[in-house]
């Protein structure tokens, strides 16, 4: 059985914010980009919260819901340095640390002799030297396995820790609402309620061959978090699956050709970054994302080991062409040849999507 902690610091680049300059403190405050070029909320803290404010939300959105909200650039030389040390005290405790982003990750600590073996102590060890050293809050998940471990993290924050026992996952699981299963979103989850299915305890009526039916390779995944099964490894050696660059315009691209005009410096972009990976990587896809004016958004993408731009020219036609409209953003990008089969399968939240990185603005 193992033990897995899932760490995660609260509202990370806000915390850091607060660290460094406490007159902040008590006051609602975001990071992310200016409203007036279509800026998004990086993150928040739990004062902004609290008006609605989220992760994700447009910075326009943000400041109706909140006129007073402190709206900060992002800083990652000081965010990556924060990271550094987080990253630094986790592997006091493990080697099997894997990182899902700058202040969260899983640890694997089954069969480690710290705090007397215990899985639950050595996080509450991990969050007081956190908060000591680093000067900023974190929250821990322990479980099983790393599925649970997640939920578990999020169950008492922010700055707090919650243990789901092995004992206690059949049970536990079975009233989890079926939106806390990673890669069920808004959608999805609308469309089992309609179905009567609420919970995983609901969905457990439903067999394998039905869940591949409705949602393809999908429904392997929710047939076992449903059941609280969940047998990934903890891999500190998790590699990139993919890379991508995007930008959101600060007035709307009227037409293809305007947006052809845009596609040659976001490729630009993506080369000098494709450069600097740490290690060759041979290319399987190419892919270009589309966000129209109405902010629907679509992609197209083909099997492509040496994209050119003329490549991403087509790829934009045809991504084009299914609205038509005006365009609010752009993305190309590229999914790596050597993933594992099957990773793409929408169960494992340490996998990082294709346009899941912060845009350049």
């Amino acid at each position: 059985m193992r033990k897995i902690i899932h760490c995660d610091c609260d509202c990370f680049y806000a915390a850091v914010e607060m660290r460094d300059d406490p007159t902040l403190r008590g006051k609602p405050l975001a990071v992310g980009g200016q409203a007036e070029v279509r800026g998004v909320i990086a993150t928040c803290n739990y004062e902004a919260r609290a008006f609605g404010v989220r992760s994700a939300m447009s910075t326009a959105r943000a400041f109706r819901l909140c006129p007073q909200l402190i709206l900060l650039p992002p800083d990652f030389r000081r965010y990556r340095e924060a990271s550094r040390q987080i990253l630094a005290i986790y592997r006091d405790y493990t080697s099997l640390v894997e990182p899902l982003s700058l202040d969260e990750a899983y640890l694997d600590v089954s069969g480690i002799n710290l705090c007397q073996g215990s899985a639950t102590r050595m996080a509450e060890e991990i969050r007081t030297r956190v908060r000591a050293e680093v000067g900023i809050t974190a929250s821990a998940g322990i479980a099983p396995n790393k599925f649970l471990s997640k939920v578990a993290s999020d169950w008492n924050k922010p700055d707090g820790q919650f243990v789901i026992r092995p004992q206690d996952v059949d049970a536990f699981v079975a009233v989890l609402p079926v939106g806390n299963i990673f890669g069920v979103g808004k959608v999805t989850a609308a469309r089992l309620q309609k179905c009567g299915v609420r919970t995983c305890g609901d969905l457990r009526a439903w067999d394998m061959a039905r869940l591949v039916g409705e949602f393809g390779r999908f429904g392997v995944a929710l047939y076992q978090l449903c059941r609280g099964i969940d047998e990934r490894p903890v891999r500190p050696d998790r590699i990139r699956k993919s890379l991508s660059v995007e930008r959101t315009y600060a007035h709307d691209l009227p037409d293809l050709a305007a947006c052809h005009t845009e596609l040659s410096p976001l490729i630009a972009e993506f080369r000098r970054r494709f450069a600097n990976l740490s290690a060759p990587r041979s290319v399987h896809n190419a892919t270009v994302k589309v966000k129209f004016a109405d902010f629907t958004q679509t992609t197209a993408e083909c099997v492509c080991a040496s994209p050119e731009e003329g490549i991403w020219g087509v790829l934009l036609d045809e991504a084009y062409a299914r609205q038509g409209k005006a365009v609010r953003l752009l993305g190309v990008g590229v999914r790596f040849a050597d993933i594992e089969d099957g990773s793409r399968g929408g169960g494992g939240e340490g996998q990082v999507g294709l346009f899941d990185s912060l845009p350049i603005c």
